[in-house]
C-alpha cells in the first residue's frame, strides 16, 4: 500500500482543519465564460421534475490542503448585454462590479440597493466525488467526477461537520474511511431547484480495502487549476466590459427574472453579498444551473 494513503488514513482528512475553513467561508470577503468540462457531473431531473443520485465527497488531493475550491463570479443582463465573468474576489482583489455593486448600497438609495440585490455576486464550489449511484446515468456509477454546487449544498456539509445538536455526532464527509455518501434529492419549487430533502447516509468506508481506496484517490482532479489566475479576467477587461454591459441600449434583465431549467453546461463559477457593507440583505442562493443557463443564453445572442 502506498505510504501516502496511510498517512491520508491516520490524518483522518484533519477534520478539525477543515472546520477551520468552514469558519472562514462563513465570514464575508472582501471564472471564465462557459465552457464544456467531461470531467464535470451534473444530476438531470425526471419527467416528474424530481431528481435523486448518491455520491461521495472526497478529500483532497495530493499537495492540495482542501477537498472544494471556492470560486465567486457574477451573471446579469445589462443595456448591452451579458456580464458573466468569474469575480477577481475569488482571489481576494479588487472587482469592478462589487465596487460599483458597493458604491449603488451606500448611496442610501433604494432603487440603487434593489440594482445591487440583482448583480449580486455568486457563490460556487467545486470537489471531487465517487458516483455511487445515478438513475439517469448508470453509467457514470463508480467514476471519479468533478461536481460544481452552490450554498444550499455546502450547507449540507457545515451541518455535518458542525452538528446543532448535542445528541449529533460529527462527521466529515470527505474522509475516505469514516465520511458517508451523500443522498442528492433535487426537486423544482417555483421553477428553482431545490435541495432541501438532500441528507448524508451512515458513516461508511468507502472501499473494503486501502489498495481500492488508493485507486480513487489517484483518480481525483487537481482543484487548485480553478483558482489560476489565467481563468480571471483582469481588472480592467472586467471594467471594460462592464461599462459595456450597462452603456447599451437593450433592456435589462437579471438572473432573477428567468425560469431555471435543467443544466446544459457547466462552467467554474461563483455567488455575493454587496461588498465593503456590514448588514446587507442580500442572501447567496444556490445558482450553479442559473449561471450554467446564463451563460447558454449569451452564447445564443
Amino acid at each position: 500500500m502506498n505510504t501516502s494513503i496511510a498517512a491520508l488514513k491516520r490524518s483522518k482528512s484533519n477534520l478539525d482543519t477543515l472546520i477551520g475553513e468552514l469558519n472562514k467561508v462563513a465570514e464575508p470577503q472582501k471564472q471564465s465564460n462557459s465552457y464544456q468540462d467531461d470531467r464535470l457531473w451534473k444530476p438531470e431531473l425526471d419527467k416528474s421534475g424530481n431528481g435523486y443520485a448518491v455520491f461521495r465527497f472526497l478529500p483532497a488531493v495530493k499537495d492540495e490542503d482542501l477537498p472544494w475550491a471556492r470560486l465567486w463570479s457574477h451573471a446579469f443582463l445589462g443595456p448591452g448585454g451579458w456580464f458573466i465573468e468569474n469575480s477577481l474576489t475569488t482571489l481576494n482583489k479588487k472587482d469592478p462590479v462589487s465596487e460599483s455593486n458597493s458604491l449603488l448600497w451606500n448611496s442610501g438609495v433604494e432603487a440603487d440597493k434593489e440594482i445591487a440585490r440583482k448583480r449580486k455576486r455568486k457563490l460556487s464550489y467545486v470537489a471531487n466525488i465517487l458516483i455511487v449511484s445515478d438513475p439517469k446515468h448508470p453509467e457514470n456509477e463508480g467514476q471519479v467526477k468533478l461536481f460544481k454546487f452552490g450554498k444550499k449544498i455546502f450547507d449540507k456539509i457545515t451541518e455535518a461537520m458542525k452538528p446543532e445538536f448535542e445528541d449529533e455526532k460529527p462527521i466529515n464527509p470527505f474522509d475516505f474511511w469514516e465520511g458517508a455518501n451523500f443522498k442528492l434529492k433535487i426537486r423544482k419549487v417555483d421553477g428553482y431547484w431545490n435541495y432541501d430533502k438532500s441528507e448524508f447516509d451512515s458513516p461508511s468506508a468507502i472501499k473494503d480495502n486501502d489498495d481500492a481506496i488508493q485507486q480513487i484517490w489517484d483518480k481525483q482532479y487537481a482543484l487548485k487549476p480553478f483558482l489560476a489566475p489565467e481563468n480571471f479576467k483582469s481588472y480592467d477587461e472586467l471594467k471594460s466590459k462592464l461599462d459595456k454591459v450597462l452603456s447599451g441600449t437593450r433592456s435589462t434583465g437579471t438572473a432573477e427574472d428567468v425560469t431555471i431549467p435543467p443544466v446544459t453546461n457547466v462552467a467554474p463559477v461563483k455567488t455575493e453579498t454587496v461588498d465593503n457593507t456590514s448588514s446587507t440583505p442580500i442572501t447567496d442562493e444556490d445558482s450553479d444551473e442559473t449561471l450554467s443557463y446564463f451563460s447558454k443564453l449569451a452564447e445564443e445572442e
